[in-house]
């Protein structure tokens, strides 16, 4: 279960790294879903073997053992990054402002 200061960190563009368990998955929130009610949720999507890769975390799960927000975006002015689907890595980085 996620803290509720750390929720307030996690937002659209935000860099973050994920444990389930032992299991670290590291990538940009895309979207968050449902504010903070008991069913809220949050995207990560990362490329690995150059196959783009979406996860889906519930922020009330107990599997999530550790969180950590990497880095931030100065501003974005959407609140689901969609777009970085299509989008190349350095196209990203230029609109955010963020390593991705």
């Amino acid at each position: 279960m996620i803290l509720e200061e750390t929720m307030k960190k996690i937002k659209p563009g935000a860099k973050v790294r994920v444990y389930e368990g032992t299991t670290p998955f590291e990538g940009l929130v895309i979207a968050r879903k449902h504010g903070s009610e008991i069913g809220a949720t949050f995207t990560v999507r990362t490329v690995l073997a150059g196959v783009g890769v979406e996860k889906v975390f519930p922020f009330h799960s107990p599997g999530i053992t550790k969180l950590t927000v990497i880095s931030s975006p100065k501003k974005v002015h959407r609140s689901k990054l969609y777009w970085v689907r299509k989008a190349s890595g350095t196209r990203t980085r230029q609109k955010l402002g963020v390593s991705v």
